[in-house]
């Protein structure tokens, strides 16, 4: 069992391995057992039970209630989170792990940001339709860093996340993006210009193509990046108000 006493002030970061270990062995033991074939003639213990979720952190910030509301990261979530970041890591060929150590770090740090960004009060809250266009939005930036729809799929049925963890998932993105395109600076909507120098730059997947054809991929990636940036900046300034706990 995944097991961490220290309260942070800031993350303890050299307390992540533990996390990390843990929810690797998890993987492999239950990549184990269903690979294992039933035997029809045993019959069910009465001790036998199903273990579909369990909480593995714990996190609680002043700007989201402080420590008697506290929020829960459950292992599935994480583990497909950090399935997700190894998938957009150009450098990660996945073997038989599907994620290293610092895939899970960054899923941790980035669910903790957008948790956090996601609960923080604009000026004027988005009309329904335009929510669903950033969730909508949300989904094709993550599609596109994994490298496809069916590739998001098998990520997802890997660890047993369904449609509506996806919706999810993606809303909490959509509002904490909606929070940084807002309060922090404009980045849902980047102009020509900057889409144009970002192509120019080679430092996009698609530089080789003509800017004309490549238009709204690079928007998707600048608009990935940005927000993946300012999420990370945010938690880094937040670190001193958390308390994070490993379960």
């Amino acid at each position: 069992m995944i097991s961490a006493r220290t309260v942070l002030g800031g993350i303890v970061m050299r307390r992540s391995w533990a996390l990390a270990a843990g929810l690797l062995l998890v993987l492999v033991a239950r990549e184990a057992a269903s690979a294992e074939p039933s035997r029809p003639d045993r019959k069910p213990e009465p001790a036998d039970f199903v273990l579909v979720d369990r909480a593995v952190v714990r996190f609680a910030a002043a700007e989201a209630g402080g420590q008697e509301r506290p929020h829960f990261i459950y292992e599935r979530e994480l583990a497909f989170e950090a399935r997700l970041t190894a998938l957009s890591d150009p450098a990660f060929r996945p073997g038989r792990e599907p994620f290293r150590r610092h895939h899970l770090q960054g899923a941790l740090e980035r669910h903790i940001a957008e948790v956090l960004l996601s609960g923080l009060r604009l000026e004027e809250q988005p009309s329904p339709a335009a929510l669903e266009r950033q969730v909508q939005a949300a989904r094709a930036m993550i599609e596109q860093q994994v490298g496809g729809a069916e590739t998001l799929a098998l990520a997802a049925r890997a660890e047993g996340i369904g449609e509506a963890e996806l919706r999810r998932l993606f809303e909490r993105q959509a509002r904490a993006s909606f929070y940084l395109d807002t309060m922090v600076t404009p980045m849902l909507e980047p102009s020509e210009l900057e889409l144009r120098r970002a192509h120019r730059s080679g430092k996009t997947p698609f530089s080789d193509m003509p800017f004309d054809q490549a238009e709204p991929l690079v928007e998707r990636w600048y608009v990935g990046q940005a927000l993946r940036t300012a999420a990370a900046n945010f938690f880094q300034s937040a670190r001193a108000r958390l308390k994070v706990e490993f379960l």
